[in-house]
């Protein structure tokens, strides 16, 4: 049965900064391409950051733009874990993060996901 564990969601004060993190289970994790997405209230689910599964180039990163300069996402396969390190959060980076992963190459959709994990909240006041 394959899951995933978002943790180290909490609230922060605006400038602050938090690490999210995505424990996998059940499946061959360093085959899949892991995405973070985010949900605010009233919004719908947007891409945040992807890495690639590993290969002979190593992992492959993107970030949305809201992301860029500031969050950085990294995966320890030994571990079983990716990471989201969120810097100068805002206001707006408000939101339930979810992490999910998929066979093949980064997605920016999150149809194209096999797997998701339940979500963690992130709160970032001003």
């Amino acid at each position: 049965q394959v899951q995933l564990a978002e943790s180290g969601g909490g609230s922060v004060q605006a400038g602050g900064s938090l690490r999210l993190s995505c424990a996998a289970s059940g499946l061959t994790f360093s085959s899949y391409a892991v995405g973070w997405f985010r949900q605010a209230p009233g919004k719908e689910r947007e891409f945040v950051a992807a890495i690639t599964s590993i290969n002979w180039a190593g992992s492959l990163t993107n970030y949305a733009d809201s992301a860029k300069g500031r969050f950085t996402i990294s995966r320890d396969n030994a571990k079983n874990t990716v990471y989201l390190q969120m810097n100068s959060l805002k206001p707006e980076d408000t939101a339930v993060y979810y992490c999910a992963a998929r066979k093949g190459g980064i997605g920016f959709v999150s149809m194209v996901y096999e797997y998701w994990g339940q979500g963690t909240q992130v709160t970032v006041s001003s």
